[in-house]
């Protein structure tokens, strides 16, 4: 998603939770935006006021199983009708949304490991695997610990530190080498965190970043949910603003 950083990435040097919630409002305004101009907001308006009647009228019909089958067997076909016209505007906004969502993914759902900061790496290997494995580190990493390690409810936690950069991690099992990147920074970015193996020793190895959780009293979030929440909000607000249906 490289090519949206030079667009967004100046919203890193905000709060971190104010560019969730900047980014929620911006996705829900063009999400309700395209929504309104590629669908006919008179029949839409219709069928949204058709379907209410029907709700209400098979309410009513309770007592009456054959009557209110008809009636939901009718809602049916008219949300039907609903949701056709509104996937043209979910075509429209599908790639750009995927594309701003990897952003997103990409800067915000984990903190980032800092210069001198200890992180941890893991080798998860299959259920038959023994013995041991053996990490090699650049110059400007450090191993807190030894180097060699046994496999243990199978796998291997190494502890790491090291100067700012993108790191290049070089680990040994038995007769094969596997390498998994690292990137120290101050900025709110960080590499991938898996990296999936699955060679018959190895499932996978990972960078163990801390995943960024944003309090919202009630409970903690991570970037996702937190969009979740706040999207919705944007998105009653905006339907009424805009008078969408």
């Amino acid at each position: 998603m490289t090519f949206l950083d030079p667009v967004l990435n100046p919203m890193l040097q905000l709060p971190i939770f104010t560019v969730v919630l900047l980014m929620s409002f911006l996705i829900t305004l063009l999400i309700t935006l395209i929504y309104k101009f590629t669908t006919n907001q008179s029949l839409m308006k219709s069928l949204k006021t058709e379907l209410k009647e029907l709700q209400k009228e098979m309410k009513e019909l309770r007592d009456h199983p054959e009557k209110m089958m008809q009636v939901q067997k009718q809602a049916m076909q008219t949300n039907m009708k609903y949701m056709g016209q509104s996937m043209k505007s979910t075509l429209y906004t599908f790639l750009p949304i995927i594309l701003i969502f990897g952003w997103m993914n990409a800067h915000l759902a984990f903190i980032p490991i800092g210069p001198g900061e200890e992180f941890t790496t893991t080798m998860v290997f299959d259920d038959n695997v023994r013995g041991a494995a053996t990490i090699d580190v650049p110059s400007e990493l450090t191993v807190v610990g030894p180097t060699n390690k046994s496999v243990e409810s199978n796998k291997i936690i190494w502890t790491l530190k090291g100067s700012a950069g993108e790191h290049l991690i070089q680990y040994r099992a038995g007769q094969k080498t596997y390498e998994k990147d690292v990137l120290i920074s101050d900025e709110p970015e960080y590499a991938t965190s898996i990296k999936k193996v699955k060679d018959g020793i190895v499932k996978q190895i990972t960078i163990d970043y801390q995943k960024r959780k944003f309090d919202l009293k009630i409970f903690k979030l991570g970037w996702l949910g937190t969009y979740i929440i706040l999207s919705i909000a944007f998105s009653m607000i905006l339907r009424k603003l805009f008078k969408v249906y």
